[in-house]
């Protein structure tokens, strides 16, 4: 048998210097200063991540097994799949405030850094929790379960309303915040007052929605796999990725409108893999095979849905004009 490496706390620093030097690079060099991001770079950024991910998957298998690193595919597809999710509320909450393009990137970048603690710090906790107390994962695949349900028969229409948000409530009670954007600065000077400005209010909010979309996220990676360093890895590609996607996507949510219907399934499937687990245990490529199923299945009949409304409305337009 073979005898794979044993993950030591190097491989974890070395992963985490990694990120860090990519994120230095991407805030200090490539947007030192604020500009738009066009399609073309945002795309080419979005495949940049998934190739770099699927390449970290192979480095896995002869360092740690093919299963790990189907493992590591099926989280980081997941993942991936739930921030697309999250791309749809944040091109939301940008409109909300009416976030110019050129300050967008910023406010992502930093968002992501404290999605990344965040994420850290619950994979950390979670799996404690798993370690002391088994019986954790089966309230993971019950709580998976119901959101999962919760989300095939939620209200889809349903409207973003930063302003009641109870963290952007708070800042705006205790902190001084000014009426208008200030370029991409965070704090300002008004008739010499130091204050916030409307960007720390849509950072909060892009925070307080990470967190929210982590308590689904979280559980369903743990549910298919327990080792705390392939759950850490899926995550930050997936995270990484999430800046360069929302400016591929945030123009072209109608051509999703299913996909949501899709990661409450797949949400459903991951929580019934965990409450089976001790009678029937789903083989990691066959569970791969599902997920990634479920998500192309979504999104291609989100896209056939949309072309056929299109279609339709184009032919009630050329009845018209008869």
């Amino acid at each position: 048998m073979l005898a794979f490496t044993e993950i030591r706390w190097w491989h974890w620093g070395s992963f985490v210097v990694l990120v860090l030097v990519f994120l230095a690079l991407d805030l200090g060099v490539l947007h030192r200063r604020a500009r738009e991001v066009r399609f073309k770079e945002a795309l080419a950024w979005t495949a940049v991540c998934f190739v770099s991910a699927m390449v970290f998957a192979g480095t896995l298998v002869p360092v740690r097994g093919k299963g790990e690193a189907i493992d590591f595919v099926q989280g980081y597809l997941i993942e991936l799949s739930l921030s697309m999710d999250n791309v749809f509320v944040i091109a939301l909450i940008f409109q909300f405030f009416g976030v110019p393009r050129q300050y967008q990137h910023r406010v992502l970048f930093w968002g992501i850094i404290g999605a990344l603690v965040m994420r850290g710090t619950m994979i950390g906790i979670g799996t404690e929790l798993i370690h002391s107390y088994e019986w954790v994962l089966y309230v993971f695949g019950i709580f998976l379960v119901i959101t999962g349900i919760k989300m095939l028969v939620a209200d889809h229409t349903e409207e973003i309303r930063p302003d009641q948000n109870p963290l952007v409530r708070f800042v705006r009670r205790y902190f001084p915040v000014t009426a208008h954007y200030d370029g991409q600065k965070f704090f300002t000077w008004h008739e010499g007052r130091r204050m916030l400005t409307p960007l720390v209010l849509v950072l909060v909010m892009v925070e307080s929605t990470d967190l929210v979309f982590a308590l689904d996220s979280i559980p369903a990676i743990f549910g298919v796999t327990t080792n705390p360093f392939i759950v850490f890895t899926s995550n930050v590609f997936a995270i990484l990725g999430l800046r360069s996607l929302y400016f591929v996507l945030a123009g072209a949510i109608a051509y999703f409108e299913h996909l949501k219907f899709g990661l409450a399934i797949v949400l459903i499937f991951i929580g019934f893999k965990l409450l089976i687990v001790d009678w029937i245990k789903i083989p990691s490529t066959v569970s791969l095979l599902i997920v990634a199923s479920i998500i192309a299945a979504s999104v291609i009949s989100s896209i056939l849905s949309v072309r056929r409304k299109q279609a339709l409305a184009q032919n009630q337009s050329n009845s018209l004009a008869e």
